[in-house]
C-alpha cells in the first residue's frame, strides 16, 4: 500500500469490523474479523523544522499532540529511530473515512497508514513484523493491552481468524457475504469496555468464564459456517453472540434497539462489533437488496449513518441521515 505521489509519499489502511468474538480475544480466545472498505491515508512531505500534523483531530507541531494521541506521537519517533533520520523535517497529512471511537479500527488504521507513509517517504523497505511492532506502541497507549486483532484486519484484504498466541490466518468463503455496518452516533471506549468486563470477571469468576467459553465456541461455528458459505447459519451466530456481549454488560439501549431494528428488517442475524458501551452494530442480510432495506430501516430508526457492502468486493455503500 506504500505508493509515492507528487503530494508526497502516501501511506494507507482500511477500516475493520468484528464479526465474532471480541472481548474474549483478550482473553486469548479467538476471534474473526473483516476488512472495512473506508479507508485512511498519511501523506508525508518534506518539511522544515519540528514535525507537524494536519489532522481533523489536531493541526500543529507534534511536541504540542493532545494526550490522547501521544500513543501515536511515540509510534512516529520510533519510526524515524529505525529509518535512521533526526526526528523533524516532515509534515504528516492524516485524510480519514473512518469515524473514531465506533470500533472499527480507527486507532490502528491511522497508526499503519503513518508507519507506511513515513517508510514510503524515506524509501525504507517495511517489514510486517516491524509494522505490526510499530503500530502496536500507538494501540498500547490507545487501547491498554490490546488482543492485536484490529492491527492485523487493517493490513489483510481477508477475513482473518486471529487468537493472539497463534497469530492470523485468513478465512476464505466461496461466496459473499452482505454486511451493513451502522454507526449509533455514540462515541464508545475500548479501553473502558475491557477494564469493565476484566472487573466483572474478577467479581463473578466461573460465570463470566461461562460466557467467555460460550462466546468462543460461537466463534469456531462462525469459522465453519464462513468456510462453508452458511449464512444463514452465520446469522444466528452473530445473534447469539450478542446476548452474550448483553451479559457482559457492553451493549446499551441504542445498540440493542438497532439490532432489534435490524432483525425486525429481515436481517439474518446482528450485533454490536468492536468494544461496545456505544459504536456500531452489524447486519448480515441475504443480498444487497436486503442489505439497503435493513440499513434504511435502521436509519430510521435512530443511526446517524449506514454502510453496506459484499465482503467479495470492495465497493461501499452510505445511507446517511
Amino acid at each position: 500500500m506504500e505508493v509515492r505521489d507528487r503530494q508526497g509519499a502516501v501511506g494507507e489502511a482500511h477500516g475493520k469490523v468484528i464479526l465474532v468474538g471480541e472481548h474474549v480475544v483478550v482473553y486469548n480466545k479467538p476471534a474473526i474479523a473483516i476488512p472495512f472498505p473506508l479507508s485512511i491515508r498519511a501523506i508525508v512531505k518534506e518539511h522544515m523544522g519540528e514535525i507537524s500534523i494536519d489532522s481533523s483531530m489536531y493541526v500543529g507541531n507534534l511536541g504540542g499532540m493532545p494526550s490522547k494521541m501521544l500513543g501515536l506521537a511515540q509510534t512516529i519517533y520510533r519510526c524515524l529511530e529505525l529509518c535512521q533520520q533526526p526526528k523533524e523535517g516532515i509534515h504528516i497529512k492524516i485524510e480519514s473515512e473512518i469515524p473514531m471511537g465506533r470500533g472499527l479500527g480507527s486507532s490502528a488504521s491511522v497508526a499503519t497508514a503513518i508507519v507506511r507513509g513515513i517508510y514510503n517517504h524515506f524509501q525504507k523497505p517495511l517489514l510486517e513484523e516491524e509494522l505490526y511492532s510499530l503500530v502496536e506502541i500507538a494501540e498500547n497507549y490507545a487501547h491498554g493491552k490490546p488482543s492485536g486483532i484490529d492491527m492485523r484486519t487493517v493490513t489483510s484484504e481477508e477475513p482473518i481468524f486471529y487468537q493472539k498466541s497463534q497469530g492470523s490466518s485468513c478465512l476464505a468463503s466461496p461466496k459473499p457475504f452482505y454486511m451493513v455496518v451502522a454507526d449509533t452516533g455514540e462515541i464508545g471506549d475500548t479501553k473502558t469496555a475491557v477494564a469493565h468486563v476484566n472487573e466483572l470477571r474478577q467479581q463473578r469468576l466461573s460465570m463470566i468464564n461461562a460466557i467467555i467459553d460460550e462466546i468462543e465456541a460461537i466463534v469456531w461455528k462462525a469459522k465453519d459456517a464462513i468456510l462453508t458459505g452458511d449464512s444463514k447459519l452465520l446469522g444466528n451466530l452473530l445473534l447469539m453472540n450478542h446476548e452474550n456481549l448483553k451479559k457482559l454488560e457492553v451493549s446499551n439501549l441504542m445498540l440493542d434497539h438497532l439490532v432489534e431494528t435490524a432483525m425486525r428488517a429481515g436481517a439474518l442475524g446482528a450485533k454490536l462489533t468492536g468494544g461496545g458501551m456505544g459504536g456500531c452494530i452489524i447486519a448480515l442480510t441475504k443480498d444487497m437488496t436486503d442489505a439497503r432495506k435493513v440499513g434504511e430501516a435502521l436509519i430510521k430508526e435512530g443511526a446517524k449513518t449506514v454502510w453496506y457492502f459484499s465482503t467479495h468486493s470492495k465497493e461501499l455503500i452510505r445511507i446517511k441521515r
